[in-house]
């Protein structure tokens, strides 16, 4: 992956619905040229899928929560336990005092304790420690400007 690669990619992330003409031009290539450079992005997997990005308070989940999962035993393989229950959003086997760290985005902080109690009837699951976001001053996608220059 090389520079022009990285910068069709911040291009993408800023606005995926662009022409290839306007991609080609914002990294200087033709609109042909910034059509195969995203098609092997999308090969290689460096592009997932192409999605629209949508304001969780705007749909009515306000309440974000981080919640750190302890456990008696091994969690690694209880992706699809997790991944069962769709307030939870991200989902990451961790070092430290937790085994899990789980991102969920609820309506109401009682729908919130409903998750966690859903969380703690996992298999293995002994515990959890939720941390409520009060405010968010940001949040950004992973930039591929930053990570890995050539």
């Amino acid at each position: 992956m090389d520079h022009i690669d990285r910068e069709l990619l911040a291009h993408l992330q800023q606005d995926a619905t662009q022409s290839y003409a306007a991609l080609g031009q914002a990294v200087g290539l033709s609109a042909g040229a910034a059509h195969e450079r995203v098609r092997k992005l999308r090969e290689r997997g460096a592009i997932r899928r192409t999605t629209v990005e949508v304001d969780p308070v705007a749909v009515g989940n306000a309440v974000l929560a981080y919640v750190m999962v302890n456990s008696v035993s091994w969690m690694g393989d209880s992706a699809k336990s997790f991944a069962a229950l769709p307030e939870i959003l991200e989902a990451h086997v961790i070092a430290g005092s937790a085994s899990v760290l789980v991102k969920v985005r609820t309506a109401t902080t009682e729908q919130l304790q409903d998750v966690l109690r859903r969380i703690y009837a996992i298999d293995g699951v002994s515990g959890t420690q939720a941390t409520v976001v009060l405010e968010t001053f940001f949040e950004r996608p992973v930039s591929p400007l930053i990570a890995g220059q050539e």
